[in-house]
């Protein structure tokens, strides 16, 4: 693990980075957390070994959240927070020391996140957050499993003109609004440019003010993620108006995931295996219900990943049941998917986030 000397100069560094933000990026949020940010000088240093050994001996994740995703973080009025990201940052806790509930949940912004994992001040994000080149190098990122295949698209009015089935090329002459100093922005002025639309770009810190200014009529257009549009478009969506998601065909690709400082193994191989797992037991049809008997009668690829015969989280720095624990105490792939993007109609079926064997791309290597 890096000195503090190094941790510190990586912040310095980190800070004159611009955050080279895609879509997901877009749900930024003045932070709102169950505890509030560590500064520096409380950041935890660890002169030797993984950050898992940290994690374990502290008794508490830190996990980097956006707090204003609808349905992927959202930090609720008694500072609970919800979502399928805050969930893949308690199945983490529960694989590493045992208990789902030992999370302190951090909100940031997409300006805040990176730097927020060089300095320590979280363990891993879990805060829609695009794999990219440039993160996965210069950056100093390293990334987990994907756990959302997402694109950025746009959400206009009915009443202007707009349907499902407009392009890009149908935006010529209108006023864009979307988050400052993200691809989200560089995606959309490339894909006019392509298009020969003429645009105007207004752009906004959160989230938060991007959609109040969409609402008020201050542009004709917003444009991030598609999922976080369906997700505002459930929530906010005014009775006397209809919002319209387009193109049908996304303008980038967002694969969402976790994302950890670079060059720890032991700290990646523990969030990778905990997503994997749930991708595993997705396929077998276990589910929170279910694993005890399901680990009970166990044999081979399952067997191993209840903690029997086999196995290998022992190996790993973890305890033999820690998938069990993950499984019980949080759920499946499926069974956290289902539990918070299908209320906002976001469905696995059909769509890239369904499992290998129905035709979409979640899919885990083998547990032996």
């Amino acid at each position: 693990m890096k000195s503090k000397f190094f941790r510190l100069l990586a912040m310095l560094l980190t800070i004159g980075v611009v955050a080279s933000a895609c879509g997901s990026d877009s749900e930024d949020a003045a932070p709102a957390t169950t505890a509030a940010p560590a500064t520096t000088a409380q950041v935890e240093v660890v002169a030797d070994g993984s950050l898992l050994d940290a994690v374990k001996a502290r008794g508490t994740l830190n996990c980097g959240v956006s707090g204003s995703a609808v349905a992927f973080s959202e930090t609720q009025a008694d500072g609970s927070v919800t979502g399928i990201d805050a969930d893949f940052c308690r199945a983490v806790a529960a694989a590493v020391i045992g208990d789902a509930g030992a999370v302190n949940f951090v909100a940031l912004t997409a300006s805040e996140r990176f730097t927020a994992v060089q300095t320590g001040d979280v363990d891993v994000l879990m805060r829609n957050t695009t794999w990219t080149q440039s993160r996965d190098s210069s950056v100093g990122m390293d990334f987990g499993p994907t756990t959302y295949y997402d694109g950025q698209q746009l959400m206009a009015r009915v009443s202007d003109g707009f349907s499902a089935s407009s392009q890009v090329a149908d935006i010529d002459g209108s006023v864009v609004c979307t988050n400052v100093g993200t691809t989200t922005e560089k995606n959309i002025a490339e894909a006019a440019l392509l298009a020969g639309a003429e645009i105007t770009l207004l752009g906004f810190e959160t989230s938060d003010e991007v959609y109040e200014t969409f609402i008020a009529g201050g542009c004709d257009i917003t444009t991030t993620d598609g999922s976080a549009l369906v997700g505002r478009k459930v929530k906010q969506q005014p009775a006397d108006e209809e919002w319209v998601i387009f193109p049908s065909t996304p303008i980038s690709k967002e694969p969402l995931g976790p994302t950890y400082g670079q060059n720890d193994s032991a700290w990646a191989d523990a969030v990778n295996w905990t997503v994997y797992a749930m991708i595993i037991m997705d396929e077998y049809g276990i589910t929170s219900a279910n694993v005890d008997a399901k680990c009970a009668e166990a044999e081979a690829e399952v067997a191993r990943l209840c903690g029997g015969d086999g196995e290998l989280q022992t190996g790993m720095g973890l305890s033999a049941d820690a998938f069990h624990q993950v499984i019980r105490q949080v759920g499946s792939y499926g069974e956290v998917y289902n539990r918070n993007l299908n209320p906002v109609g976001l469905y696995r079926e059909g769509s890239a986030n369904a499992g290998w064997l129905d035709g979409g791309l979640i899919y885990a290597p083998p547990a032996r």
